[in-house]
This record gives structure tokens, sequence and C-alpha cells, in this order.
């Protein structure tokens, strides 16, 4: 049906940078907003940053100034600089997808994680 397939975490020392990238296949009619969220050991998932159709975005207070979020029709990018201890977690893709043409219903869809670490 549809895929989400991330790409692009692993091991960086504080003060570097990580560049997430997750692509979306499949029976796709329309995409609507699209994000990152994460999720460290013992805590919930939170939203990193969205991205709407339109190109509007939102961030995390706590990685404004320091991550960006970028969008290219089915893939969206997210760049992790001046990376923190704090920001190691599982980073999940996740996109709002509609998936016909006569169904205006769309749900939301999730990528399998990738790991970031942040670690001298």
């Amino acid at each position: 049906q549809v895929q989400l397939v991330e790409s692009g975490g692993g091991l960086v020392q504080p003060g570097g940078s990580l560049r997430l990238s997750c692509a979306a296949s499949g029976r796709i009619f329309r995409i609507n907003g699209m994000g990152w969220y994460r999720q460290a050991p013992g805590m919930q998932r939170e939203l990193v940053g969205s991205i709407t159709s339109g190109g509007s975005t939102n961030y995390a207070d706590s990685v404004k100034g320091r991550f960006t979020i970028s969008r290219d029709a089915n893939t969206v990018i997210l760049q992790m600089n001046s990376l923190k201890p704090e920001d190691t977690a599982v980073y999940y893709c996740n996109a709002n997808i509609r998936t016909s043409s006569v169904s205006l219903s769309s749900r939301d869809y999730w990528g399998q994680g990738t790991q970031v670490t942040v670690s001298s």
C-alpha cells in the first residue's frame, strides 16, 4: 500500500550534524502534512518538526534554530545541526496521506524509525 522509508541516522559527536531523509511510495493520491517525531528510551514520542503541503513549518522549541525540515515531492528531509546528547532518540517519519481519488479521507503513516545517537 504505502511505505515510508527512512535513512540517515547514526552516531555523531556533540555539535555535529546529521541529515535524515524519508521517502513515501506506493498507492499515494495526495500527501498532506509530513513530519518527524522522536522517542527516547522511557519517554513518550514527541513531535520534532512538521511541514504542510504548502511548505509551512513547525518545530519543537527544543530544536528551533538547530533543525530544519524541508520537503520535495514525496520526500521529507530533516537537517539536524548543533546536535546535543539530549537529541539521542529513535526518529520516526510521519505522513498524512490520501490514497484514493474518490474518498476524501486520509490517514497517518509511519516509518520504521532510525536511531540517532549523539555522544562523544
